[in-house]
Parts: structure tokens; C-alpha cells; sequence
């Protein structure tokens, strides 16, 4: 891990979740350019549309969400998969079992490192 001070390894149970938005919680690992993020959104939550300079690739490993990019929406359960370009609109609504996703970012997402850190054991991997 390039950012973290810990080397070059991490493990997720280790790694302090930070709030990204209500309902979503995130666990970082930040490189040199690019920002790797387990990703854990609660039953029913939402991320509102926003956008970002970041291009960001997403795969989900648990639960169901429907992830809309632009124009094009599409419903993902475990396995599917995602790429929102840079400053491309964007939103998730999460199932009701909610999801966890693991994203990458690049450039990193620098506005997360200051995101505030809450306790919660780690729902994935299972």
C-alpha cells in the first residue's frame, strides 16, 4: 500500500471503514494514481447522481444494485461489472440486501482521504 504507511500490504479487516455517503461505507487502499475501494452499501441505500474527474471500474462480489452511467441504466448482481467514464453522470440504488463492490479509481480519489472513519466489521468476504 503506497499511501497508508503500513508497506506494500494490507488486509480488509484491518483497513478503518470511512463514510462516503449515508448508507455507504468504504474500506481505501490509495496508490500512487489510482485508488482501490471495498465498497459496502446498506438495503435500499442510494448514491445520488454525481460525477467526478475520476474514471472509476467497478465489480460487484455481493448483493444486487442498479447502477446507472449517462443514459444507460442496467440491474447487477455478483460477477457484473461496470466502467464510468470521467465527468460521466452517474447513480446507484442499491437491492434490498443491499451490495458490497470493489472500485478503482484513477486518478486517486484524493476528497477520500478525509473521509470520516466509523466502526463496522468488514461484510465481505463472507
Amino acid at each position: 500500500m503506497y499511501d497508508g504507511g503500513l508497506g506494500a500490504f494490507d488486509d480488509i479487516e484491518s483497513m478503518v471503514p470511512q463514510q462516503v455517503w449515508d448508507g455507504v461505507l468504504g474500506r481505501v487502499v490509495h496508490g500512487e494514481r489510482i485508488t482501490l475501494g471495498v465498497v459496502e452499501l446498506d438495503p435500499g441505500a442510494l448514491v445520488p447522481e454525481h460525477r467526478h474527474e475520476n474514471e472509476q471500474l467497478g465489480l460487484v462480489v455481493g448483493g444486487s444494485l442498479t447502477v446507472r452511467v449517462g443514459e444507460e441504466s442496467r440491474e447487477l448482481a455478483a460477477g457484473g461489472a461496470y466502467c464510468i467514464p470521467p465527468q460521466t453522470p452517474h447513480e446507484v440504488h442499491t437491492g434490498p440486501e443491499g451490495a458490497v463492490v470493489v472500485d478503482v479509481f484513477a486518478p486517486v480519489r484524493e476528497e477520500w482521504k478525509a473521509l470520516e472513519e466509523v466502526e463496522r466489521p468488514p461484510r465481505w468476504p463472507e
